[in-house]
């Protein structure tokens, strides 16, 4: 049984996500603005928010913020917005939304995205680490572990592994890897490029599967660990 709050103005949406999300086997809160959706959020346990962006009284942006930074509150966020904006996207996920759909969205994706997320949840942070199928990453030192075996990591790529596994298994595009690393102000050469080479060969080079997986033009994920060819 899933457990989420849906904060969202639009009563037509929330009717919608009921009797869509309902027989799904879904317990289903709402709350119509952000106030009331940040009190609820914070008062009850939820296994994932669907969040609107435009909200009355507090938008969306402020309630994960806020969830984030002043209640330490790690709920799994699903943003949803009329905006289609890269600069929009990377935003919220930049203050703590774990994806992010456009409206108008399909209901089977939606419904796709939050069992990624609750699933994800589930498999995250025990005792300080991040575990994500036979690879272990430490969420406070650079190295992780993977079939038993002790990886070094550097700061920069133990920070785009922590991505991915926080986002896996959606993809990190290449706009919000970018934003990750160098803010607003990315380096003119192609050095993303040669950090996901380096994390390649610090997780995937040595193990007869590849974890990393490069949706070209669009950005990467992590996989299942099935063998594929490799590729940078």
């Amino acid at each position: 049984m899933t457990r989420l709050l849906i904060v969202e103005d639009n009563p037509e949406l929330v009717g919608c996500l009921y009797a869509f999300l309902e027989p799904l086997g879904y317990v289903l809160d709402d709350a119509r603005d952000g106030l009331t959706g940040l009190r609820m959020a914070t008062e009850n346990s939820y296994d994932a928010i669907l969040l609107d962006l435009r909200l009355p009284q507090l938008d969306g942006m402020a309630v994960c913020r806020k969830l984030r930074q002043e209640f330490q509150n790690p709920v799994p966020v699903l943003m949803l917005t009329a905006r289609a904006a890269v600069d929009d996207r990377v935003r919220g996920l930049a203050q703590g939304a774990d994806d992010y759909l456009v409206k108008p969205f399909s209901l089977q994706e939606l419904h796709a995205r939050i069992h990624a997320m609750v699933r994800r949840a589930q498999c995250q942070l025990v005792q300080g680490t991040l575990v994500w199928e036979d690879l272990t990453v430490d969420t406070r030192l650079p190295q992780a572990w993977r079939q038993g075996q002790r990886i070094s990591l550097t700061p920069t790529t133990h920070k785009m592994l922590l991505c991915l596994m926080r986002t896996a298994p959606a993809v990190v595009r290449k706009q919000e890897m970018t934003y990750l690393l160098w803010g607003d102000s990315p380096p003119p050469s192609d050095a993303l490029r040669t950090h996901i080479h380096d994390l390649r060969q610090q997780i995937d080079k040595n193990f007869r599967s590849r974890l990393i997986k490069t949706m070209h033009g669009i950005g990467w994920s992590l996989g299942d660990g099935q063998k594929a060819r490799s590729s940078s």
